[in-house]
């Protein structure tokens, strides 16, 4: 496979796991997030599909970067793709705890571990691929602004 395809093809399972996780999103948006007591810096709901798809893209442009240096440094590609798939895994599971189970506190405590996840693929791409770790920034720091926004939605909401 040559880097573009594969960058195409992380892309494609980034925006699929976007689009899933958004499926549990979707019913909670009309019903459950609008009786939620939000601080003054909520963005309006259209602003996360764009944003999202967005940091979606970056992503998975970052890891295909990573992923065409596989025949030359197996190991730790194999090693900052670990860490990739599951942060990737972990942004799934935080719309599931928070809009599907409704729990923004426990979506708050899961936030953190994404965090840390993003934080440690940056490191781990950076190495391999200067430019996949800066394809990674804004998204560790729109997950930053968002563990702040949960922990606030949670404060307001207790």
């Amino acid at each position: 496979m040559n880097k573009i395809t594969k960058i195409l093809v992380a892309v494609a399972i980034c925006l699929a796991v976007g689009y899933f996780s958004g499926t549990v999103t979707r019913s909670a948006i009309t019903d459950w997030y609008p009786t939620l007591n939000k601080p003054s810096f909520n963005p309006p709901n259209w602003v996360f599909a764009p944003v999202w798809t967005l940091l979606y893209v970056m992503m998975g442009v970052a890891a295909g970067l990573v992923w065409d240096r596989i025949a030359y440094e197996s190991e730790i590609v194999q090693k900052a793709m670990l860490f990739f798939i599951i942060q990737l895994g972990l942004n799934a599971l935080w719309s599931y705890l928070f809009f599907g189970l409704k729990n923004p506190m426990l979506a708050g405590v899961e936030i953190i571990l994404l965090w840390l996840m993003i934080y440690e693929t940056y490191f781990q791409f950076a190495k391999i691929n200067k430019i996949a770790g800066y394809l990674l920034i804004p998204y560790l720091a729109w997950v930053s602004f968002a563990a702040v926004l949960n922990a606030s939605i949670w404060w307001l909401n207790r």
